[in-house]
Parts: structure tokens; sequence; C-alpha cells
């Protein structure tokens, strides 16, 4: 593999502004959508950077946001230079509607390819691509094996720690930057609408963590506008932002971009809410988070989040939704044999997952999952995963998990690897039927990472109905530690283009390796 540092290439240079937020004193409210005083405030201004995401061989997803409205294009260059060569592709009309946000979708890209693309905005009437830009980069799937680097992690500004000027902002973008990533795997909770940010902390040593304030995170999120500010806020940090605009996405989501540990038809017990329905707070929430996200027209237009996207013949990922038709949260230990239906999938995605797994002619098959498997969640004296806590035959949600690996054994569907986040630690658990309670299934692993920029937590006890043993374990050293005391996490997958090894590296903020696992393909 190449030194993902010192690799010359165009990554190292954005030629267009990020979108500016000034560094406040520690309690000064700042501006959701701030924007430079240079710049002329006749034309309209980008807010929050560029992204890009849900890349294959031949296309990709950009996004945007504009301060007012704009018509949005996006050039195309092979060469990194936008003259007379680089291609133009008109965007919508970015208005109030969306916040201001709009995405342009790419086709007919050179597969395996660095491709640099700028994002422009001009007046709504305007037909010349003359205007405000920033610039980013994605590299499309390769046709052929190649070498492929990617990252996953989850949970985000959680449990009150936000933006801190103190470290920059949130420093783990800054490593996971230096890894020059062919993309990244949000596993969930990329923003937290339950969880206000609302001043300092003082730690147990004494020190003083410093919270970057805005209206919007200032109260838990119920409105529109308020999920929208939400978003914005995260977006208000550079080292975010230039991640971002280096490396595209594969966007998932989980509990909080609408409220802790809902489901569907659940109606909050919560006196901050005066909206307590949470299939309203859901619908306003997933505008909201669509809005936000580079996602492909079909995902958007379907509202179905879950997915495979194929990225070259090594590899394809199957996104998972385990919140929009999950039952509810209760201690649901009914029994009875592995099923399909109902559980944390619904019965429609568990059929399609298998289906699609079936289907795939790639070497590894990553199953991004925004919950483990294993691990005990407790949600009150309810269940928020699958692990039931009960050492025996598959209870509750387990018996679809069951239903799952029987299926992925039986239809002889070889290299699934499990990635995920939620638990706010970061472990490796391999799973083998010879330590389990239900034995009809191949041994497996999973992997965990996380958080990103949030309070620490665990190590969740492990259900042994599946036969988990943690091989890894890095946790703090007690309940939610803060962002500025470390325990922060990423993880890193690796995969060889001529021997097709499978190579792991769970991280730290600084990007250091606590500890890597190569895995053989069958």
């Amino acid at each position: 593999m190449p030194n993902p540092v010192s690799r010359p290439s165009r990554r190292g240079v954005l030629r267009g502004a990020l979108g500016i937020t000034g560094v406040t004193a520690s309690g000064v409210l700042v501006p959701a959508a701030s924007s430079s005083a240079l710049v002329d405030t006749a034309r309209p201004s980008i807010t929050h950077g560029v992204q890009a995401g849900d890349v294959t061989a031949d296309s990709a997803v950009v996004w945007t946001r504009s301060d007012r409205p704009a018509r949005m294009f996006v050039q195309v260059s092979p060469t990194g230079r936008f003259s007379g060569r680089s291609r133009v592709f008109r965007g919508p009309v970015l208005t109030g509607r969306s916040d201001f946000t709009g995405r342009v979708q790419l086709h007919g890209l050179p597969a395996g390819e660095d491709v640099t693309y700028r994002v422009v905005l001009t007046h709504p009437d305007s037909h010349r691509v003359v205007g405000e830009h920033t610039d980013g980069l994605l590299r499309t799937a390769p046709r052929k094996a190649r070498d492929l680097r990617f990252l996953w992690s989850g949970d985000q500004a959680g449990q009150g720690w936000g933006r801190n000027p103190d470290l920059g902002g949130f420093p783990i973008y800054r490593a996971m930057r230096g890894r020059d990533a062919h993309f990244f795997l949000h596993s969930g909770d990329s923003i937290y609408a339950d969880g206000p940010i609302t001043g300092d902390v003082t730690l147990p040593d004494g020190r003083v963590y410093r919270n970057e304030l805005e209206e919007a995170k200032s109260h838990v999120a119920e409105t529109l506008a308020d999920f929208r500010g939400a978003h914005r806020y995260n977006l208000g940090d550079a080292g975010l932002r230039d991640f971002y605009a280096h490396t595209p996405l594969v966007s998932q989501w989980d509990d909080h971009e609408v409220s802790n540990n809902w489901y569907p038809g659940e109606i909050l017990d919560d006196t901050r809410y005066s909206e307590k329905d949470t299939d309203v707070l859901k619908a306003r929430a997933y505008q909201a988070w669509t809005e936000y996200q580079p996602l492909s027209p079909r995902t958007v237009r379907d509202h179905q989040i879950y997915r495979k996207v194929s990225y070259g013949p090594l590899l394809d990922i199957f996104i998972l939704d385990m919140r929009t038709y999950r039952d509810a949260n209760t201690p649901g230990l009914q029994a009875g044999g592995p099923s399909p239906d109902g559980g944390i999938l619904g019965g429609e995605q568990a059929r399609w997952l298998v289906s699609e797994l079936k289907k795939s002619k790639a070497t590894w098959k990553v199953i991004q999952s925004d919950m483990p498997i294993g691990l005990v969640v407790p949600d009150g004296d309810d269940i928020e995963a699958v692990a039931q806590g009960n050492a025996g035959a598959p209870l509750g949600r387990e018996r679809q998990i069951a239903w799952i690996l029987r299926e992925i054994k039986r239809r002889r569907i070889g290299n699934t690897v499990w990635l995920t986040a939620d638990v706010h630690y970061t472990a490796a658990h391999h799973y083998d039927p010879s330590r389990a309670a239900f034995q009809d299934f191949d041994p497996f692993w999973e992997f965990v990472s996380g958080p990103l920029h949030a309070g620490a937590f665990g190590p969740n006890a492990l259900d042994s109905t599946f036969g988990p043993k943690a091989e890894f374990v890095a946790a703090p050293p007690r309940a939610n530690t803060s962002p500025m005391e470390g325990y922060q996490f990423f993880g890193e997958v690796e995969i060889d283009g001529h021997s097709r090894d499978f190579t792991v590296h769970l991280r730290d903020i600084d990007g250091r390796s606590l500890w890597s696992k190569t895995l053989k393909p069958a």
C-alpha cells in the first residue's frame, strides 16, 4: 500500500473557499450560516463547503449550500484545471425550500481515477458559470482490482460536547484526512438532535471544555429548522469540511438524527419536547438529513436508506437501516425459530440483504450496520439493539439476525464482514458457532469504531447467543469521557489489489493504529 500521507496527489490542494466560520471565544453565539465579509454580497456564497457521495465507477453526487437563492453548477476536470476541457453539469436552483442546499448527479466519469470537481454558485437566472466556487476531489471506483482504502466511524457532537476552539473544532477529522482514503462510511448519529450544546463543562481534572454555541443547538430539535440547524452546526467545523471536500461519503443514519433510541410509533416521555410523536419528528428529521447528505436522487426519492454501493470487483457495501422498520424497544424475549420478519430490519429489508449478498460478485461484502449484533445495548428496562442479554437460543430481534446468518451459510455466501459504531468505543468481535448457542452459521468478524466527537462509553456486555469473543477493546475509564481526554476512534480498511487481503486498523483520535487484523479471502 502507498504511504497515505506522502502520496503525491492533487488531494492536498483546494483552490476555493471552504466556507468561513470564525473561532469564537467560549460561550459566544456564532452565525449558523456564516460567510466571509470579503465576499461580494451581491453574489451567492458557499456557506458549508462541498461534499461528494455514493461514488461508483462512472458517477457521483456533489452537494453544497448557498447563503441565498442561487443556481448550482459543477465543473469536472481531468487535469485539475478548469479551462476549456472541463465538463459542466447544470444543477438546480437552491432555494429556501431546501434550506439553500442542493445536489448534482455527475455521470460519465472515468473509472478508477482522481476526479477534481468545482462547485460554482451563480445568480438563479444566470447561464454563465461565473461566481464563487469551491473545489473538491473524489475517486471513482475501479473496474479492475486495485488497492483500496476506506474509513468508517459514527457519533458526532453528542452528550453536549461540541466544537471546541481549544481543540481546533473536531480534531479527529484532521487525522482521518491524513489517511487519504477513497471514501468514508458514516455509520450514523451524524447529529445529536436530542443533545443540546449549552455551555462550558468543567472536567474531573479541573480543565474546562469550551463549546462554541449556536442558537439551533441550544435545545432539542423539534422543527424542521431545528434539525437543519443541527447539521449546519457540525459543518461549521473547518476540519470536517476539509475532510468531506477530499473524501466522498457513504451516509447512514441511526437514532440521534431524530431522538434517542426512537422507534416507529413511539410517543416520547420527555418533558423537553412539545412534539412527542416520533413519527412527526422523524419526517422532519429525514427531510433535513437528506438535504444535508450527498445522497443519490433515488435514495432521496424512494425514502429508502438501505442500499448497496459497489466499489469495484473487490468490494460491495450493504448499508442497513436499523431504525425505520424496527419493532418497538421492549424486553423482546419472544422465542421461536429464526425469522426474517419484524425484528430490527423489517422483513423486506432482511430478505433484500440476503438476496443482494447472494447476487454480489465482489470479493468482500461489507455489511454496514448502524448497531452491533452481539453487544447488549439497553434502553432503560428495554432492549435498544439486537442482543437480548440472555444466553441461549435466539430471542426477540436476535431471531431475525439468526435467519440472516443461517441464510448466508446456506447460500454459501463468503467473505462477509460487519462494520458498525453506536456504542462509543472501539472493538473487534469474532463470532464462532463453536462458542454459540445458535450454531447454524459460518464464523465472521464484526468491527466497532467511534465516536467521532462525543462522550466515550463502554465496554458493553457481550451476549453469547452467536458466540462473540472480544479480540480487542479500547474504552474509556469512565462513562461520558470528553473528546478533550481522547477515546475517540475511527476504523480503516485496506484491501490489497493483488492478494485481495482485507486488513482492518482500529485507530485513535490522532490516527495511530491501536490494533489490526488481516483477513484472507475464502
